[in-house]
């Protein structure tokens, strides 16, 4: 009876399944859900404005990662990416607003959702405006430059452009407790940023390769810069902002509030995310339209791949702090107080 009953539910969930498959697939026809490359996604309306437009609401939230956030393994790339197609297929939609509250996060990651934004803006002729709330800084504002038009609110914390990579020297505790680390390889490089080595092992030419590449990604990220707000304050007009003429003095590192930004050109406008939305009709030209995000699907093949993930087992203790998983050794665009 007990293997009766086991079997029995499982036929449930098996055909429960494939009913919401058959629905998925139907809604495809139908201009709902897509699915792109496995990545679920519901249209949900946040504000109704009683209209037929629509604005997409994209947030980039926490740190901009390559780790997976979903049961799939698909990353905030991924996810973002999806929603930029879902809007640009979408006849209805007119315009997107990135909403941004991120300190940043890993260099190829932030690269790649903003050549993500910046094709969709060429492909599709819709425009994107940055909100940003709490925090847009370092990857958070690279995502943000290709919009055409950034609005923070005057509080907000922003800038912090620079790269920034580090690695920990833990020689010193070795030779406390007695180590002492054997190493082979093929070229005096090879080690680079190994904690293992005394200082004085660390050749001086090494210390010049990272700095030099460091430069070299953070000669891009100015160039984002340039790039960006030249291009938003041609299509802006007077309703933008121009970056002052000596706005690379401030790419140090520093951070602005959001009214200290406006001042040198790094945003367009100063407001919140009524404010955002107000301007957002504007530059789609529309009077009304509903407020709509794309919010990724769990549904029963997740609940059922949970049993079998031993990555989804795990338990996480919540400290009411979201702390950044760092790796040694990989560059980031972040603002880390």
């Amino acid at each position: 009876m007990i293997v009766a009953i086991i079997a029995f539910v499982l036929l449930g969930f098996s055909v429960l399944l494939n009913v919401s498959h058959l629905f998925d697939g139907l809604a495809a026809l139908e201009g709902g859900p897509s699915r792109g490359p496995g990545i679920k996604l519901d249209e949900v309306v946040v504000k109704d404005d009683d209209a037929r437009d629509k604005i997409a609401v994209v947030p980039v939230e926490g740190v901009i990662s390559s780790a997976p956030i979903t049961a799939q393994g698909h990353t905030m790339v991924d996810v973002i990416k999806e929603q930029l197609k879902r809007a640009q297929d979408d006849r209805r939609v007119k315009a997107v607003i990135l909403k941004v509250d991120s300190p940043g996060g890993e260099v190829l990651a932030s690269d790649e959702i903003h050549r993500a934004l910046t094709e969709f803006q060429e492909d599709s002729g819709k425009p994107v405006l940055a909100a940003m709330n709490r925090v847009a800084a370092s990857g958070g504002y690279y995502v943000s430059a290709p919009c055409r038009y950034i609005m923070a609110h005057e509080m907000t914390i922003t800038g912090s452009i620079g790269v920034i990579i580090s690695t920990w020297n833990y020689r010193g505790l070795m030779d406390k407790v007695g180590l002492s680390p054997y190493t082979f390889k093929s070229g005096k490089f090879k080690d680079m940023l190994s904690g293992e080595r005394n200082k004085t092992e660390i050749p001086e030419d090494e210390r010049a390769l990272i700095d030099g590449w460091i430069n070299e990604t953070y000669v891009k990220f100015k160039g984002i810069v340039s790039e960006g707000r030249k291009a938003a304050a041609e299509q802006n007009d007077d309703k933008g902002k121009k970056l002052v003429e000596n706005w690379e003095e401030f790419c140090d590192g520093r951070i602005f509030t959001g009214r200290e930004a406006l001042k040198l050109g790094f945003v367009d406008g100063l407001g919140n995310f009524d404010d955002a939305i107000k301007k957002t009709k504007e530059l789609a030209k529309v009077k009304h339209a509903n407020l709509i995000e794309y919010r990724t699907r769990h549904d029963l093949s997740d609940i059922l791949g949970i049993f079998g993930s031993a990555e989804s087992r795990k338990v996480k203790l919540d400290l009411g702090v979201e702390f950044p998983k760092l790796e040694a050794g990989r560059a980031y665009f972040l603002y880390l107080p």
